[in-house]
C-alpha cells in the first residue's frame, strides 16, 4: 500500500508539535531541578551549530536557545512523521483504540532514543544528556511519547476506542 503522504506529514505535523512541547516542558523541568537554569538542556541542543561551547551555555541567548527549541521541534516532527510514514507503508490503517497509539508512540521514542544516544555522532546527539541524569532523559522521552499519543489521537479526528 503506498503511503498517504498528506495524511502522514499532516499527522507528522500535529503530533510532532505535541511531541516538541510536553518533551520540552519535560526538559525545562528537568533542566530547573538538575542543571544550572531550566535552559541549559534546551540551549544545549544547540552544540548542532555551536559545538561543545553551547553545551555550557545557561542563559536565555537567542543564539543559543531558539535554534535549541528549533532542532528539538523539527526532530520532533522528523520522528512523528516518519513513525506515520512506517505505519502506512505497512499497510496497516490508522490505529483506532488508545492502546494501540500508545504502543506506536512508545515504540517510536523508544527507537528515537535508541538512535540519538546510540547511532548518532557526538555531534548530532541531543546535548542535555550532558546535563541530566538517566531518569529526567529518560522522563524527556516518556514526554516525547504522550505527546506523539495526544497528537496522533488529534491528528486522525475520529474517537478512539
Amino acid at each position: 500500500m503506498p503511503i498517504d503522504w498528506k495524511r502522514t506529514l499532516r499527522e507528522g505535523a500535529v503530533a510532532g508539535n505535541w511531541a516538541s512541547v510536553l518533551s520540552t516542558l519535560a526538559l525545562l523541568w528537568a533542566g530547573r531541578r538538575q542543571a544550572r537554569t531550566a535552559l541549559t538542556p534546551v540551549n544545549a541542543v544547540s552544540h548542532w551549530l555551536w559545538g561543545d561551547p553551547a553545551l555550557r551555555e545557561h542563559r536565555p541567548r537567542l543564539s543559543h536557545t531558539l535554534p535549541g527549541y528549533a532542532i528539538h521541534h523539527g526532530a520532533s516532527m522528523f520522528w512523528a512523521a516518519a513513525s506515520a510514514a512506517a505505519r502506512d507503508a505497512s499497510g496497516r490503517p490508522p490505529e483506532a483504540t488508545w492502546p494501540a497509539v500508545c504502543r506506536r508512540a512508545a515504540v517510536t521514542s523508544a527507537i528515537a532514543c535508541t538512535v540519538d544516544f546510540r547511532l548518532t555522532p557526538h555531534r548530532f546527539t541531543p546535548g542535555f544528556e550532558h546535563h541530566l541524569g538517566r531518569g529526567a532523559i529518560a522522563a524527556v522521552y516518556v514526554a516525547f511519547g504522550a505527546g506523539l499519543a495526544i497528537g496522533t489521537a488529534i491528528a486522525l479526528r475520529r474517537p478512539l476506542r
